[in-house]
């Protein structure tokens, strides 16, 4: 069947005139929790997070596009053991701080008694501590309790390191420009959790085995061995599975949700197993559909996961400055826009850099790893985000100069060759973003949008637009250009890369 040229110039016109470029809005919206980012508190962001945080903004805004209402939730880690040994630690260096004063009755100090550097320091070396010593193990399990028990001092520290992370983490998600409605974490749970294994042990879907309360989540088909889920230790301390748990109930019974998307990576996918499970089980999720979206790793250019030169992990900070270093030497080296300010230059490489990250990312099946090479990254050439940049940038240049000189744009007809297929292309993008949503996949999106790319580029080459000498081809072309703009611009804002003015 060959779709005759009239009737592909009225549907690509149609196309041209919504403003939603005629995607399809689900006739049954869900109201969806997507669960992305989970830092810990007192920790950076480290290349570990990249993946969570890409895919997941992308996939909000490819839900938002498709109707869903759509909360998007960073869940944090604020309330395991690591608060217990960053309290016990900060005890060591400081013993005289009023907070470690079991009778001091405050008010305690309006100043933190800690920066955001000496947490980061205080982390690893807390960490390593308590593995090597079994004394400083049971003081952050006993500082962990206190906290959890509701101890005054060790509360208003927790406060204050949730802030201090918060506040730079905030800074990262910008840069990256992620967005999150709720900035919950492990410790809003807290509160549910024992009236949770309460119910689940007076329903009988937990049971306590050897002082510990479990969960038995494996299924008579079931083809490999499925553990039971453990909700809460000997010693009452609760675990990741419990806060989960717990989230997982107040996400349906408070925000409502219809779906929940827990954007995390693969190598978590047995812990999602088994708390769907349980939650299924003990019928807090009976309509709320859960899924997990797992990733694999971003490796180095060795194949290997990327370490820092001295085998620890990258911060994310850093991986991001490198590709922004990256492409400011690129610009500099194709001598691009020389005539910029030095501010509107570096903007420019900054956005180049950081679409450079997303777009390797997110062109990737986010089932398999990828290595992050800088370099090639921020190539202006072949499948990377200043690419598809550069062919944004290229096409609104042309529209732009069609607008200095007055010129009319459309109506759509579509003769050569080279304008149907670009037409095509441009109507193809409802049924990929439809199916990206349905398969959570902005991989798909991503290829659409280099496609696409490349279906201009040759249209380009063939046909002449600002160029053309009759005034109806040209204003046809310049429409065929302009629905273009429209569709790659919206593709990137979906995989939440930016479009510079000029590049």
């Amino acid at each position: 069947m060959r779709l005759s040229a009239t009737f592909l110039a009225e549907v690509a016109q149609a196309q041209a005139d919504d403003p939603d470029l005629c995607l399809a809005k689900t006739a049954m919206p869900e109201r969806i929790v997507v669960d992305f980012g989970g830092p810990n508190v007192a920790k950076p962001l480290h290349v570990g997070h990249l993946r969570s945080l890409v895919i997941g903004e992308s996939l909000r805004r490819i839900l938002l596009s498709c109707g869903h209402h759509v909360l998007s939730d960073v869940h944090l880690g604020d309330w395991g053991l690591q608060m217990g040994q960053l309290i016990s630690e900060l005890e060591i260096r400081q013993p005289l701080l009023p907070y470690f004063d079991a009778a001091f009755a405050g008010p305690y100090p309006a100043t933190p008694p800690v920066t955001l550097a000496d947490l980061e320091a205080m982390y690893p070396a807390a960490t390593k501590a308590c593995k090597e010593d079994p004394v400083r193990l049971d003081a952050a399990r006993k500082a962990t309790a206190d906290l959890q028990t509701g101890r005054p001092g060790y509360q208003a520290l927790w406060d204050t390191f949730r802030k201090l992370s918060l506040a730079a983490q905030k800074r990262d998600f910008v840069e990256l420009g992620a967005h999150f409605d709720l900035f919950g974490g492990e410790s809003d749970a807290a509160p549910l959790i024992d009236s949770l294994i309460i119910k689940l042990i007076a329903k009988g879907v937990a049971d306590k085995s050897d002082g510990a309360v479990v969960v038995a989540v494996a299924e008579p088909d079931d083809r490999k061995l499925m553990p039971p889920l453990l909700l809460a230790k000997a010693d009452g301390a609760a675990l990741y599975a419990t806060t989960d748990l717990a989230t997982l109930e107040d996400r349906v019974t408070r925000l409502g949700a219809d779906r929940i998307i827990y954007v995390v990576d693969q190598r978590q996918a047995l812990h999602f197993e088994q708390v769907f499970r349980a939650a299924r089980k003990a019928g807090l999720a009976q309509s709320t559909k859960l899924e997990h979206v797992g990733f694999g790793t971003v490796n180095g250019t060795d194949g290997k996961a990327l370490k820092t030169r001295d085998g620890g992990t990258v911060k994310l900070a850093d991986l991001l400055s490198e590709a922004v270093a990256m492409a400011s030497k690129r610009l500099e080296a194709s001598d691009q826009k020389s005539d910029m300010p030095a501010t509107a230059r570096a903007a420019l490489a900054r956005k180049i850099g950081i679409a450079a990250v997303k777009f390797a990312d997110l062109s990737n099946n986010r089932m398999s790893g990828y290595a992050f090479d800088p370099e090639r990254l921020v190539s202006f050439e072949g499948k990377t985000g200043p690419y598809l940049q550069y062919a944004c940038v290229r096409i609104g240049s042309i529209l732009e100069k069609a607008a200095e000189r007055s010129e009319v744009i459309g109506p759509l007809s579509l003769g050569h060759p080279a304008e149907r297929a670009l037409a095509l292309e441009c109507l193809r993008f409802p049924e990929v973003v439809a199916s990206a949503a349905t398969a959570l996949l902005p991989s798909e999106i991503a290829d659409y949008a280099f496609g696409l790319a490349q279906r201009f580029s040759r249209f380009y080459v063939d046909c002449a637009v600002l160029g053309e000498a009759d005034q109806k081809m040209r204003a046809s072309r310049l429409a065929l250009s302009s629905l273009s703009h429209a569709v790659l611009s919206r593709a990137l804002w979906m995989l939440g890369i930016e479009v510079p003015e000029r590049m």
